[in-house]
């Protein structure tokens, strides 16, 4: 069954940097109560369908070396973490688009992943990682930049709640990853984000905002983006403004947490049945049906980024 109209919720938060994965089970119990506050506190309100969580929302990479990360903070998925959201999920009727893990895989041994997984009803529907790393401070690895990767890189899934599509952060910088979401049929766009100051949620440099509206109107979809609202204390050394916002397909904002305020639940309204109704009918800035390709797809013909480069 379609749910063409519902709410979105995305959550920043403002915790601790843990050192350890042992840490992580106790921040999954938080998430999951804000989850509980966003669900059940609104619910006279608001039919809360997705809720998103921003970057580092469970561990961030704080060691300088992949064996460090590894060792001490890194773990598989699916993992009792994701089976707690799973579990969430079917008890709330909702969709769960959660904080980032750093995740091993026996297949890619040596290599650490920076990882956001989105949970439904019936369990882990889909893993996005990472594929543009902030370098130089993030040492995990780009999929794109292994010999014989297989999997997709930007994978959409199509829900009761629409087609959904995420990114990580650094990827909202470069319109292709978005657009490669939203060519696969993606319409809703979900930034799971820790986007530090002075690039926040304030003039003169509010990229933050900048980018959100941007990939929105450029790809005729709504965004749903969660940053991290922590403090320089909490996540040092960058202080985190948080901001976290709810777009819709022309760009507007539609509901936004007020940049430095911490923690908090942003609640937006997604209409699906709008946006097919416009992505049908539209004409004039019809952006992805006015792509003229080939005229500028020789430009990606030979390698641009090549790994190692910094």
């Amino acid at each position: 069954m379609s749910i063409p109209r519902y709410y979105a919720a995305a959550c920043q938060t403002d915790l601790p940097c843990p050192r350890d994965r042992k840490e992580i089970p106790e921040r999954v119990g938080f998430l999951l109560g804000m989850i509980d506050r966003a669900v059940v506190g609104y619910e006279p309100f608001f039919d809360i369908k997705l809720v998103v969580f921003p970057e580092f929302a469970h561990v961030a990479p704080i060691y300088e070396t992949v064996d460090e990360l590894t060792d001490r903070l890194a773990i598989p998925i699916p993992n009792d973490q994701t089976d707690r959201y799973q579990k969430k999920a079917k008890e709330r009727g909702i969709y769960i688009q959660t904080g980032t893990f750093l995740e091993v895989d026996p297949k890619w041994p040596g290599v650490v992943f920076n990882t956001t997984c989105l949970i439904g009803p019936d369990g882990l529907l889909s893993k996005y990682r990472k594929v543009n790393p902030w370098i130089p401070w993030e040492v995990h690895a780009s999929p794109h930049d292994l010999l014989g990767y297989d999997e997709p890189l930007f994978p959409v899934v199509d829900t009761e709640i629409g087609k959904l599509g995420a990114a990580i952060c650094y990827d909202w910088l470069f319109p292709e990853p978005l657009r490669a979401l939203a060519l696969a049929g993606a319409e809703v766009l979900i930034r799971v984000s820790a986007y530090m100051d002075p690039w926040g949620a304030t003039p003169p440099m509010d990229w933050w905002t900048l980018f959100n509206r941007a990939r929105a109107v450029e790809n005729m979809a709504f965004v749903v983006a969660a940053n991290q609202g922590a403090t320089a204390s909490n996540y040092p050394p960058f202080s985190w403004p948080g901001g976290s916002m709810v777009v819709d397909f022309d760009g507007r904002i539609l509901a936004q947490a007020d940049p430095g305020s911490g923690e908090k639940i942003v609640v937006g309204p997604i209409d699906i049945a709008a946006l097919r109704a416009e992505r049908s009918r539209r004409r004039g800035h019809d952006l992805l049906g006015h792509i003229r390709a080939e005229a500028y797809n020789h430009l990606y013909t030979k390698p641009i980024y090549r790994p190692g480069r910094s």
